[in-house]
């Protein structure tokens, strides 16, 4: 069985399941990790099932509960290298350095330099062994056996039980599922999508596109189920409140596909094999779900297959119904 359950959508966090076979993959963490299984225990989903995650891109909201998740179940992440290095600049703290401090610390280190020269020239024709007992040992003592790491220190937020990397246009399986990575066109370090095969079925995620680029399209024939972005209204984006700067990224072509642009696929590029299309990522600010739906239903005007109750819109708020093939 391949079955697909879209548990949130939209600018404040986008995660969704994939289960093919014996595989369960969540695609994007950008709930906090107790919402996250809230939501999955809501739709039938076990959270301790799940067998990987794989990441679209580092923004945060594709990531918020990634690093909790992911320790809590203690699975691997999938990651481009560029996007597990933008995300681990992310979420590492920013140590804030004074002059002042920056003097201190050159200071000691010469007092120390000083001081372990001078030990080395008291311990005078020792030999080796006399240098290096002048010195302080640097390596690190061999741990006892069966020793562990104190319960109390302090992980690295950016910490993870495993981290295996994958590149864009490289097929990769985990377990029953083969992972196809495609780049999207948005601004990340190595922004991607994603088409999961599995049975026979397969599932294409392809949200954060500023246009629908033509690997893209390519990408998203021939599949059984299609998550699309529909961001925005081109009108209400332009006449909403976003300052200007923030229109002209969501406009720009590393920004998000508007409905128009959904719709120009939908009519011009979509090969017509889908039997689910979910709209997703839509704008509260600069979008409504009515309007999102017209401009795809007038754009699937032959395509009969997808109206009604197989034209779905994700949303913010809760998790859509699951789709089984």
């Amino acid at each position: 069985m391949v079955r697909f359950t879209c548990l949130a959508s939209g600018s404040k966090g986008n995660s969704s399941v994939l289960t093919g076979g014996s595989t369960r993959i969540l695609v994007d963490a950008g709930l906090s990790c107790r919402e996250l299984f809230r939501r999955m225990e809501l739709a039938g989903e076990d959270p301790r099932t799940l067998d990987a995650i794989v990441i679209t891109h580092e923004h945060s909201d594709h990531v918020h509960g990634l690093a909790v998740t992911a320790r809590k179940l203690g699975i691997p992440v999938y990651f481009t290298r560029q996007t597990h290095k933008a995300w681990v600049d992310q979420v590492t703290p920013k140590v804030k350095l004074t002059y002042a401090a920056w003097a201190e610390a050159r200071r000691q280190e010469k007092l120390t330099a000083e001081a372990a020269a001078e030990s080395a020239a008291e311990a005078g024709g020792a030999g080796d062994e006399g240098l290096a007992a002048g010195v302080p040992a640097m390596a690190e003592e061999p741990e006892e056996e069966g020793c562990e790491p104190e319960k109390t220190a302090k992980r690295a937020p950016s910490d993870l039980p495993q981290v295996e990397y994958f590149a864009a246009g490289e097929s990769f399986t985990i377990g029953d599922v083969t992972v196809s990575p495609f780049t999207i066109p948005h601004d990340a370090a190595d922004p991607v999508g994603f088409v999961f095969s599995a049975e026979g079925v397969r599932v294409a995620v392809a949200t954060d596109l500023g246009y629908m680029a033509p690997n893209v399209s390519m990408q998203l024939r021939g599949s059984d189920l299609i998550l699309l972005e529909s961001n925005h209204d081109l009108e209400m984006l332009r006449d909403g409140p976003y300052p200007w700067s923030l229109k002209q990224r969501v406009l720009s072509r590393v920004g998000h596909l508007s409905n128009d642009g959904a719709a120009e696929y939908l009519e011009q590029g979509y090969d017509g094999k889908a039997r689910w299309l979910i709209l997703g990522h839509l704008s509260e600010t600069n979008n409504m779900p009515e309007l999102a739906r017209i401009a795809a239903e007038r754009a699937l005007a032959n395509h009969a297959r997808l109206l009604g109750n197989r034209l779905m819109l994700a949303n913010q708020y809760e998790a859509l119904e699951s789709i089984c093939f």
